[in-house]
């Protein structure tokens, strides 16, 4: 039997729902100023892509060998029926690029409901498949 911090996913799952749960305090939160908008941005991006690293452990844990690209790893764990809302999560990995470039703000101002109803949503449904599948 592996060890728990012998197993990568595992490890890599501490982050994600450190970086998670950082997200979530900064969801709840309405109404943000400026500074505030850059804070939730920044943790989108954290969690964002720790969402996609941990699933690449994941799946080469149960023996997957793919390239490890985001989309590619969110639509294998999507085919191999892990998850559900892959998409979810590609669209959110697609507004942060454009956040990236967002210099004005307005981008946000427009993008800001997606992250919170849906990024988010599907971030939180893979925060707690991995909780279950941590306890196996």
């Amino acid at each position: 039997m592996k060890n728990t911090l012998d197993i990568r996913w595992k490890q890599r799952f501490i982050n994600y729902e450190k970086a998670f749960m950082r997200l979530k305090e900064a969801v709840e939160i309405e109404g943000l100023n400026e500074l505030e908008r850059n804070g939730l941005i920044q943790r989108f991006e954290f969690t964002l892509d720790l969402s996609w690293k941990v699933l690449k452990d994941f799946l080469e844990e149960k023996g997957f060998v793919f390239k490890p690209s985001p989309k590619d790893t969110l639509r294998l764990a999507q085919q191999g029926e892990y998850i559900t809302y892959a998409q979810e999560i590609i669209d959110g990995l697609d507004i942060r690029n454009t956040l990236s470039h967002d210099y004005s703000g307005e981008k946000f101002e427009r993008l800001e409901m997606v992250l919170r109803k849906e990024t988010f949503v599907a971030l939180d449904k893979l925060y707690h498949f991995f909780l279950v599948e941590n306890q196996k």
